[in-house]
Protein backbone atom coordinates (compact mmCIF):
# COMPACT_ATOMS: atom_id res chain seq x y z
CA UNK A 1 0.00 0.00 0.00
CA UNK A 2 1.45 3.38 -1.00
CA UNK A 3 0.49 5.09 2.23
CA UNK A 4 2.49 2.56 4.27
CA UNK A 5 5.55 2.57 1.99
CA UNK A 6 8.47 4.20 3.87
CA UNK A 7 9.84 5.64 0.61
CA UNK A 8 6.91 8.05 0.26
CA UNK A 9 5.74 10.81 2.61
CA UNK A 10 2.33 11.67 1.20
CA UNK A 11 -0.53 10.79 3.53
CA UNK A 12 -2.87 8.84 1.26
CA UNK A 13 -6.38 8.35 2.61
CA UNK A 14 -7.19 4.60 2.54
CA UNK A 15 -10.63 5.24 1.05
CA UNK A 16 -12.36 6.87 -1.91
CA UNK A 17 -15.10 9.47 -1.67
CA UNK A 18 -18.61 8.43 -2.72
CA UNK A 19 -20.56 11.33 -1.27
CA UNK A 20 -19.54 14.90 -0.55
CA UNK A 21 -20.91 17.63 1.70
CA UNK A 22 -20.38 21.30 0.81
CA UNK A 23 -18.08 23.33 3.04
CA UNK A 24 -19.00 26.95 3.70
CA UNK A 25 -16.44 29.74 3.64
CA UNK A 26 -17.87 32.60 5.69
CA UNK A 27 -15.93 35.85 5.48
CA UNK A 28 -13.80 37.07 8.34
CA UNK A 29 -16.39 39.75 9.05
CA UNK A 30 -19.07 37.05 9.32
CA UNK A 31 -16.88 35.05 11.66
CA UNK A 32 -16.20 38.06 13.89
CA UNK A 33 -19.93 38.71 14.12
CA UNK A 34 -20.65 35.03 14.77
CA UNK A 35 -18.17 34.64 17.62
CA UNK A 36 -19.53 37.79 19.21
CA UNK A 37 -23.10 36.51 18.96
CA UNK A 38 -21.88 33.22 20.47
CA UNK A 39 -20.40 35.12 23.46
CA UNK A 40 -16.94 33.84 22.46
CA UNK A 41 -17.99 30.26 23.11
CA UNK A 42 -17.17 28.01 20.17
CA UNK A 43 -19.85 25.50 21.18
CA UNK A 44 -22.48 28.16 20.46
CA UNK A 45 -21.44 28.70 16.84
CA UNK A 46 -23.78 27.57 14.06
CA UNK A 47 -22.05 24.72 12.23
CA UNK A 48 -22.63 26.34 8.83
CA UNK A 49 -20.36 29.20 9.90
CA UNK A 50 -17.44 26.83 10.52
CA UNK A 51 -15.08 25.94 7.66
CA UNK A 52 -12.99 23.16 9.24
CA UNK A 53 -14.64 21.67 12.31
CA UNK A 54 -12.17 20.08 14.73
CA UNK A 55 -14.27 20.66 17.85
CA UNK A 56 -14.48 16.93 18.50
CA UNK A 57 -13.94 13.51 16.96
CA UNK A 58 -17.06 12.24 18.76
CA UNK A 59 -19.83 11.27 16.38
CA UNK A 60 -18.45 13.49 13.61
CA UNK A 61 -16.88 10.79 11.43
CA UNK A 62 -17.97 9.34 8.10
CA UNK A 63 -19.39 5.84 7.86
CA UNK A 64 -18.21 3.24 5.36
CA UNK A 65 -20.16 1.62 2.54
CA UNK A 66 -20.53 -1.51 4.67
CA UNK A 67 -21.98 0.54 7.51
CA UNK A 68 -24.45 2.29 5.22
CA UNK A 69 -25.47 -1.09 3.83
CA UNK A 70 -25.92 -2.42 7.37
CA UNK A 71 -28.40 0.35 8.16
CA UNK A 72 -30.90 -1.28 5.81
CA UNK A 73 -30.67 -4.50 7.81
CA UNK A 74 -31.80 -2.83 11.03
CA UNK A 75 -34.42 -4.72 12.99
CA UNK A 76 -36.54 -2.14 14.79
CA UNK A 77 -38.32 -4.60 17.05
CA UNK A 78 -38.77 -3.14 20.53
CA UNK A 79 -37.52 -6.28 22.27
CA UNK A 80 -35.24 -9.12 21.18
CA UNK A 81 -34.18 -7.53 17.89
CA UNK A 82 -31.76 -9.48 15.72
CA UNK A 83 -29.72 -6.28 15.34
CA UNK A 84 -29.02 -6.32 19.06
CA UNK A 85 -27.86 -9.91 18.99
CA UNK A 86 -25.47 -9.17 16.13
CA UNK A 87 -24.11 -6.15 17.99
CA UNK A 88 -23.87 -8.14 21.24
CA UNK A 89 -21.81 -10.89 19.57
CA UNK A 90 -19.33 -8.35 18.17
CA UNK A 91 -18.87 -6.67 21.57
CA UNK A 92 -18.50 -10.00 23.37
CA UNK A 93 -15.88 -11.18 20.86
CA UNK A 94 -13.95 -7.92 21.19
CA UNK A 95 -14.10 -7.43 24.96
CA UNK A 96 -14.59 -10.91 26.34
CA UNK A 97 -17.36 -9.60 28.62
CA UNK A 98 -20.59 -11.64 28.62
CA UNK A 99 -22.96 -8.86 29.69
CA UNK A 100 -23.57 -6.06 27.17
CA UNK A 101 -25.90 -3.07 27.56
CA UNK A 102 -26.27 -0.60 24.66
CA UNK A 103 -26.65 3.12 25.39
CA UNK A 104 -27.27 6.10 23.16
CA UNK A 105 -23.77 7.44 23.86
CA UNK A 106 -20.90 7.24 26.31
CA UNK A 107 -22.19 9.71 28.88
CA UNK A 108 -25.34 7.62 29.30
CA UNK A 109 -23.12 4.66 30.17
CA UNK A 110 -21.20 6.87 32.61
CA UNK A 111 -24.43 7.92 34.28
CA UNK A 112 -25.50 4.30 34.78
CA UNK A 113 -22.10 3.17 36.01
CA UNK A 114 -21.45 5.94 38.50
CA UNK A 115 -25.03 6.01 39.75
CA UNK A 116 -24.20 2.47 40.90
CA UNK A 117 -20.61 2.90 42.13
CA UNK A 118 -20.72 6.55 43.22
CA UNK A 119 -22.15 8.37 46.23
CA UNK A 120 -21.17 10.82 48.97
CA UNK A 121 -17.73 10.11 50.37
CA UNK A 122 -16.78 7.81 47.49
CA UNK A 123 -13.48 8.28 45.61
CA UNK A 124 -13.22 7.33 41.92
CA UNK A 125 -9.59 7.24 40.72
CA UNK A 126 -8.68 7.47 37.03
CA UNK A 127 -5.53 8.21 35.10
CA UNK A 128 -7.49 11.32 34.02
CA UNK A 129 -11.22 11.96 34.01
CA UNK A 130 -12.43 13.82 30.96
CA UNK A 131 -15.20 16.40 31.24
CA UNK A 132 -18.42 14.37 31.22
CA UNK A 133 -16.85 11.53 33.22
CA UNK A 134 -15.82 13.92 35.96
CA UNK A 135 -19.26 15.55 35.90
CA UNK A 136 -21.07 12.24 36.29
CA UNK A 137 -18.78 11.16 39.13
CA UNK A 138 -19.20 14.45 40.96
CA UNK A 139 -22.97 14.54 40.37
CA UNK A 140 -23.28 11.54 42.71
CA UNK A 141 -21.35 13.31 45.46
CA UNK A 142 -18.20 11.31 44.73
CA UNK A 143 -14.70 12.75 44.39
CA UNK A 144 -13.03 12.31 40.98
CA UNK A 145 -9.29 11.86 41.54
CA UNK A 146 -6.85 12.10 38.64
CA UNK A 147 -3.68 10.03 38.95
CA UNK A 148 -1.81 10.69 35.70
CA UNK A 149 1.76 9.66 35.08
CA UNK A 150 4.23 12.32 36.27
CA UNK A 151 5.48 12.38 32.68
CA UNK A 152 2.19 13.88 31.53
CA UNK A 153 3.00 17.23 33.09
CA UNK A 154 5.73 18.03 30.57
CA UNK A 155 4.07 18.81 27.24
CA UNK A 156 7.42 18.70 25.42
CA UNK A 157 8.67 15.37 26.71
CA UNK A 158 8.83 12.70 23.98
CA UNK A 159 7.79 9.74 26.13
CA UNK A 160 5.85 6.89 24.47
CA UNK A 161 3.14 6.33 27.13
CA UNK A 162 2.37 9.61 28.87
CA UNK A 163 -1.23 8.43 29.30
CA UNK A 164 -0.25 5.88 31.97
CA UNK A 165 -1.62 5.90 35.50
CA UNK A 166 0.68 6.86 38.38
CA UNK A 167 1.07 3.47 40.04
CA UNK A 168 2.64 4.77 43.26
CA UNK A 169 -0.17 7.28 43.71
CA UNK A 170 -2.79 4.61 43.02
CA UNK A 171 -1.30 2.22 45.56
CA UNK A 172 -1.06 4.97 48.16
CA UNK A 173 -4.72 5.81 47.61
CA UNK A 174 -5.85 2.18 47.81
CA UNK A 175 -3.71 1.55 50.88
CA UNK A 176 -4.79 4.62 52.82
CA UNK A 177 -8.37 5.17 51.64
CA UNK A 178 -9.28 1.91 49.94
CA UNK A 179 -12.57 1.60 51.81
CA UNK A 180 -13.79 4.68 49.91
CA UNK A 181 -12.79 3.36 46.47
CA UNK A 182 -15.39 1.05 44.88
CA UNK A 183 -13.81 0.90 41.42
CA UNK A 184 -10.62 1.92 39.62
CA UNK A 185 -10.89 3.44 36.13
CA UNK A 186 -8.38 3.88 33.32
CA UNK A 187 -9.07 5.95 30.20
CA UNK A 188 -7.54 4.72 26.93
CA UNK A 189 -6.29 6.86 25.31
CA UNK A 190 -5.88 9.55 27.97
CA UNK A 191 -7.82 12.44 26.43
CA UNK A 192 -7.30 15.02 29.18
CA UNK A 193 -3.54 14.41 29.08
CA UNK A 194 -3.31 15.08 25.35
CA UNK A 195 -4.67 11.90 23.78
CA UNK A 196 -1.68 9.95 25.07
CA UNK A 197 -1.75 6.14 25.06
CA UNK A 198 -1.59 3.77 28.01
CA UNK A 199 0.89 0.90 27.88
CA UNK A 200 -0.04 -2.70 28.40
CA UNK A 201 2.63 -2.88 31.11
CA UNK A 202 0.85 -0.10 32.98
CA UNK A 203 -2.54 -1.77 32.56
CA UNK A 204 -1.14 -5.04 33.89
CA UNK A 205 0.33 -3.22 36.89
CA UNK A 206 -3.00 -1.48 37.58
CA UNK A 207 -4.70 -4.86 37.33
CA UNK A 208 -2.25 -6.27 39.88
CA UNK A 209 -2.98 -3.44 42.31
CA UNK A 210 -6.72 -3.94 41.86
CA UNK A 211 -6.29 -7.63 42.64
CA UNK A 212 -4.13 -6.84 45.67
CA UNK A 213 -6.73 -4.50 47.15
CA UNK A 214 -9.84 -6.28 45.86
CA UNK A 215 -11.11 -3.60 43.47
CA UNK A 216 -12.75 -3.99 40.05
CA UNK A 217 -11.09 -2.29 37.09
CA UNK A 218 -13.14 -0.54 34.41
CA UNK A 219 -11.83 0.95 31.17
CA UNK A 220 -13.14 4.10 29.55
CA UNK A 221 -12.31 2.70 26.13
CA UNK A 222 -13.70 5.21 23.64
CA UNK A 223 -10.40 5.11 21.72
CA UNK A 224 -9.38 1.51 22.36
CA UNK A 225 -8.18 0.87 18.80
CA UNK A 226 -5.99 3.96 18.68
CA UNK A 227 -4.48 2.95 22.02
CA UNK A 228 -3.80 -0.55 20.71
CA UNK A 229 -2.12 0.92 17.61
CA UNK A 230 0.34 2.88 19.74
CA UNK A 231 1.03 -0.19 21.87
CA UNK A 232 1.97 -2.05 18.71
CA UNK A 233 4.12 0.82 17.47
CA UNK A 234 5.85 1.75 20.73
CA UNK A 235 5.79 -1.03 23.32
CA UNK A 236 8.47 -3.75 23.27
CA UNK A 237 7.10 -7.20 22.49
CA UNK A 238 4.03 -6.05 20.56
CA UNK A 239 5.36 -5.11 17.13
CA UNK A 240 4.32 -8.45 15.58
CA UNK A 241 0.91 -8.69 17.27
CA UNK A 242 -2.12 -7.47 15.35
CA UNK A 243 -4.03 -4.50 16.73
CA UNK A 244 -7.26 -6.37 17.39
CA UNK A 245 -5.46 -8.95 19.52
CA UNK A 246 -3.82 -6.16 21.53
CA UNK A 247 -7.20 -4.51 22.08
CA UNK A 248 -8.68 -7.81 23.22
CA UNK A 249 -5.81 -8.28 25.67
CA UNK A 250 -6.46 -4.83 27.15
CA UNK A 251 -10.15 -5.53 27.67
CA UNK A 252 -9.41 -8.88 29.26
CA UNK A 253 -7.25 -7.21 31.90
CA UNK A 254 -10.35 -5.35 33.11
CA UNK A 255 -13.62 -6.31 34.76
CA UNK A 256 -15.70 -4.07 32.55
CA UNK A 257 -15.74 -1.16 30.18
CA UNK A 258 -17.85 1.74 29.05
CA UNK A 259 -17.45 3.03 25.52
CA UNK A 260 -18.56 6.10 23.67
CA UNK A 261 -18.86 4.37 20.30
CA UNK A 262 -18.94 7.77 18.60
CA UNK A 263 -15.14 7.55 18.57
CA UNK A 264 -13.63 4.15 17.71
CA UNK A 265 -17.05 2.69 17.02
CA UNK A 266 -17.00 4.80 13.82
CA UNK A 267 -20.65 5.82 14.20
CA UNK A 268 -22.51 9.08 14.69
CA UNK A 269 -24.40 7.90 17.77
CA UNK A 270 -24.07 5.02 20.22
CA UNK A 271 -22.26 3.54 23.18
CA UNK A 272 -22.31 0.58 25.53
CA UNK A 273 -21.46 -0.93 28.88
CA UNK A 274 -19.93 -4.41 29.04
CA UNK A 275 -18.79 -6.31 32.11
CA UNK A 276 -18.19 -9.75 33.59
CA UNK A 277 -19.83 -9.53 37.04
CA UNK A 278 -23.39 -10.89 36.87
CA UNK A 279 -24.31 -9.08 40.10
CA UNK A 280 -24.00 -5.77 38.22
CA UNK A 281 -26.48 -6.85 35.58
CA UNK A 282 -29.71 -6.21 37.47
CA UNK A 283 -28.95 -2.71 38.83
CA UNK A 284 -27.34 -1.48 35.62
CA UNK A 285 -30.05 -3.01 33.43
CA UNK A 286 -32.77 -1.48 35.61
CA UNK A 287 -31.11 1.90 35.27
CA UNK A 288 -30.94 1.39 31.53
CA UNK A 289 -34.65 0.60 31.29
CA UNK A 290 -35.49 3.66 33.37
CA UNK A 291 -33.33 6.13 31.45
CA UNK A 292 -32.50 4.73 28.01
CA UNK A 293 -34.92 2.04 26.88
CA UNK A 294 -35.34 -1.69 26.75
CA UNK A 295 -32.02 -3.59 27.17
CA UNK A 296 -31.97 -4.79 23.56
CA UNK A 297 -31.98 -1.29 22.12
CA UNK A 298 -30.85 1.04 24.92
CA UNK A 299 -31.82 4.30 23.28
CA UNK A 300 -30.62 3.29 19.82
CA UNK A 301 -32.45 2.29 16.67
CA UNK A 302 -31.76 -1.18 15.31
CA UNK A 303 -30.00 0.39 12.33
CA UNK A 304 -27.63 2.17 14.72
CA UNK A 305 -26.72 -1.13 16.35
CA UNK A 306 -26.03 -2.63 12.92
CA UNK A 307 -23.73 0.23 11.91
CA UNK A 308 -21.95 0.00 15.25
CA UNK A 309 -21.36 -3.74 14.90
CA UNK A 310 -19.63 -3.08 11.57
CA UNK A 311 -17.67 -0.10 12.92
CA UNK A 312 -16.26 -2.05 15.86
CA UNK A 313 -14.88 -4.52 13.33
CA UNK A 314 -13.56 -2.02 10.80
CA UNK A 315 -11.79 0.19 13.33
CA UNK A 316 -8.96 -2.27 13.96
CA UNK A 317 -7.98 -2.29 10.27
CA UNK A 318 -4.30 -1.41 10.38
CA UNK A 319 -4.25 0.53 7.11
CA UNK A 320 -6.90 2.81 8.57
CA UNK A 321 -5.10 3.22 11.89
CA UNK A 322 -1.78 3.94 10.17
CA UNK A 323 -3.45 6.65 8.10
CA UNK A 324 -5.18 8.02 11.20
CA UNK A 325 -1.97 8.32 13.21
CA UNK A 326 -0.03 9.76 10.27
CA UNK A 327 -2.72 12.38 9.62
CA UNK A 328 -2.55 13.58 13.22
CA UNK A 329 1.25 13.63 13.13
CA UNK A 330 1.23 15.52 9.80
CA UNK A 331 -0.92 18.22 11.39
CA UNK A 332 1.24 18.34 14.51
CA UNK A 333 4.56 18.57 12.72
CA UNK A 334 3.22 21.22 10.37
CA UNK A 335 1.97 23.40 13.21
CA UNK A 336 5.23 22.95 15.11
CA UNK A 337 7.25 24.02 12.06
CA UNK A 338 5.05 27.09 11.83
CA UNK A 339 5.90 28.17 15.38
CA UNK A 340 2.84 26.86 17.24
CA UNK A 341 3.79 25.08 20.49
CA UNK A 342 2.25 21.59 20.54
CA UNK A 343 2.00 18.76 23.02
CA UNK A 344 4.35 15.88 22.18
CA UNK A 345 4.34 13.14 21.19
CA UNK A 346 1.24 13.34 19.05
CA UNK A 347 -1.73 11.20 20.04
CA UNK A 348 -4.11 9.22 17.89
CA UNK A 349 -7.10 11.52 17.50
CA UNK A 350 -5.97 15.11 17.93
CA UNK A 351 -3.19 17.65 18.11
CA UNK A 352 -3.08 19.70 21.30
CA UNK A 353 -1.79 23.28 21.10
CA UNK A 354 0.05 24.50 24.19
CA UNK A 355 -1.38 27.95 24.89
CA UNK A 356 0.64 28.33 28.07
CA UNK A 357 3.86 28.14 26.07
CA UNK A 358 2.51 30.41 23.36
CA UNK A 359 1.28 33.01 25.88
CA UNK A 360 3.57 32.62 28.91
CA UNK A 361 2.69 36.01 30.40
CA UNK A 362 -1.06 35.39 30.49
CA UNK A 363 -2.75 34.42 33.74
CA UNK A 364 -5.44 31.72 34.10
CA UNK A 365 -7.94 34.57 34.52
CA UNK A 366 -7.21 35.53 30.88
CA UNK A 367 -8.31 32.08 29.62
CA UNK A 368 -5.35 31.77 27.23
CA UNK A 369 -6.40 28.49 25.63
CA UNK A 370 -9.90 29.77 24.93
CA UNK A 371 -8.43 32.96 23.46
CA UNK A 372 -6.25 30.88 21.15
CA UNK A 373 -9.20 28.74 20.09
CA UNK A 374 -11.24 31.86 19.32
CA UNK A 375 -8.40 33.29 17.22
CA UNK A 376 -8.18 30.13 15.10
CA UNK A 377 -11.85 30.50 14.31
CA UNK A 378 -11.80 34.24 13.63
CA UNK A 379 -8.76 34.03 11.36
CA UNK A 380 -9.48 30.84 9.46
CA UNK A 381 -12.86 29.39 10.37
CA UNK A 382 -11.17 26.51 12.22
CA UNK A 383 -13.09 25.37 15.31
CA UNK A 384 -11.22 23.52 18.03
CA UNK A 385 -11.97 23.13 21.73
CA UNK A 386 -10.31 24.56 24.83
CA UNK A 387 -8.97 22.01 27.31
CA UNK A 388 -7.73 24.28 30.03
CA UNK A 389 -9.05 26.55 32.74
CA UNK A 390 -12.44 27.08 31.12
CA UNK A 391 -13.07 23.31 30.92
CA UNK A 392 -11.31 22.06 34.04
CA UNK A 393 -10.89 25.12 36.27
CA UNK A 394 -13.44 26.93 38.39
CA UNK A 395 -14.22 30.44 39.56
CA UNK A 396 -13.20 31.18 43.14
CA UNK A 397 -15.38 33.30 45.43
CA UNK A 398 -13.05 36.26 44.80
CA UNK A 399 -13.76 36.01 41.06
CA UNK A 400 -10.35 34.67 40.06
CA UNK A 401 -9.86 31.35 38.29
CA UNK A 402 -8.45 28.17 39.75
CA UNK A 403 -6.11 27.09 36.95
CA UNK A 404 -6.25 23.77 35.15
CA UNK A 405 -3.04 21.71 35.01
CA UNK A 406 -2.56 22.59 31.33
CA UNK A 407 -3.79 25.25 28.92
CA UNK A 408 -4.45 23.33 25.71
CA UNK A 409 -6.48 23.69 22.55
CA UNK A 410 -7.49 20.35 21.05
CA UNK A 411 -7.80 20.03 17.30
CA UNK A 412 -9.61 16.69 16.99
CA UNK A 413 -9.75 15.13 13.52
CA UNK A 414 -13.10 13.51 12.65
CA UNK A 415 -12.58 10.02 11.28
CA UNK A 416 -12.49 9.60 7.49
CA UNK A 417 -13.78 13.16 6.85
CA UNK A 418 -11.01 15.60 5.91
CA UNK A 419 -8.26 15.23 3.30
CA UNK A 420 -4.64 16.28 3.41
CA UNK A 421 -5.55 19.60 1.77
CA UNK A 422 -7.88 20.39 4.68
CA UNK A 423 -5.14 19.54 7.16
CA UNK A 424 -2.63 21.71 5.28
CA UNK A 425 -5.07 24.62 5.48
CA UNK A 426 -5.36 24.20 9.26
CA UNK A 427 -1.55 24.29 9.44
CA UNK A 428 -1.56 27.60 7.54
CA UNK A 429 -4.14 29.12 9.86
CA UNK A 430 -2.35 27.92 12.99
CA UNK A 431 0.97 29.22 11.71
CA UNK A 432 -0.47 32.67 11.03
CA UNK A 433 -2.05 32.90 14.48
CA UNK A 434 1.19 31.78 16.18
CA UNK A 435 3.11 34.45 14.32
CA UNK A 436 0.62 37.15 15.41
CA UNK A 437 0.02 36.03 18.98
CA UNK A 438 0.31 39.61 20.27
CA UNK A 439 -3.11 40.28 18.74
CA UNK A 440 -5.01 37.69 20.75
CA UNK A 441 -7.68 39.04 23.10
CA UNK A 442 -7.86 38.17 26.76
CA UNK A 443 -11.23 36.84 27.89
CA UNK A 444 -13.33 36.82 31.03
CA UNK A 445 -16.29 34.67 32.06
CA UNK A 446 -19.51 36.68 32.01
CA UNK A 447 -21.85 33.84 33.05
CA UNK A 448 -21.39 30.15 33.80
CA UNK A 449 -23.58 27.19 34.83
CA UNK A 450 -22.83 25.02 37.84
CA UNK A 451 -21.50 22.03 35.87
CA UNK A 452 -19.71 21.53 32.54
CA UNK A 453 -19.45 25.28 32.19
CA UNK A 454 -17.44 25.24 28.98
CA UNK A 455 -20.45 24.04 26.97
CA UNK A 456 -22.68 27.05 27.66
CA UNK A 457 -20.62 29.74 29.42
CA UNK A 458 -20.74 33.28 28.06
CA UNK A 459 -17.44 35.12 27.72
CA UNK A 460 -16.32 38.59 26.72
CA UNK A 461 -12.98 40.16 25.72
CA UNK A 462 -11.51 42.55 28.26
CA UNK A 463 -9.68 44.65 25.70
CA UNK A 464 -9.69 45.28 21.98
CA UNK A 465 -6.36 44.73 20.29
CA UNK A 466 -4.79 47.95 19.03
CA UNK A 467 -4.05 46.41 15.69
CA UNK A 468 -6.62 43.64 15.60
CA UNK A 469 -6.11 40.32 13.93
CA UNK A 470 -5.53 40.83 10.24
CA UNK A 471 -7.14 38.58 7.70
CA UNK A 472 -5.08 35.61 6.62
CA UNK A 473 -2.94 36.76 3.73
CA UNK A 474 -2.91 34.93 0.43
CA UNK A 475 0.35 33.17 -0.37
Amino acid sequence: MIHSDPRFRTVVEPFRLKMVEPIHFPSREERVAAIGAAHHNLFALPAELVTIDLLTDSGTGAMSTEQWAALLRGDESYAGATSFRRFERVVQELTGFPYVLPTHQGRAAERLLFAHFGGPGVIIPNNSHFDTTRAHVEATGSVAVDLPSPLAGDTQLEAPFKGDMDLDALEALLKNQGSRVPVVCVTITNNAAGGQPVSMANLRAVRALCDKYGKPLFLDAARFAENAWFVREREPGYSRIDVRTIAQEAFRLADGTWVSAKKDGLVNIGGFLAFKDETLLTPLRNGLILNEGFPTYGGLAGRDLEALAVGLTEVTDEDYLRYRARSVAWLGHGLERGGMPVLKPFGGHAVYLDARRLLPDWSPDDLPAQALAVALYVEGGVRGVEIGTLMFGRTRPDGHQVAAPRELVRLALPRRVYTQAHVDYVIEVGTWVAQHKECLQRLRIEWEPEALRHFTARLHPIRSSARGLRQLESP
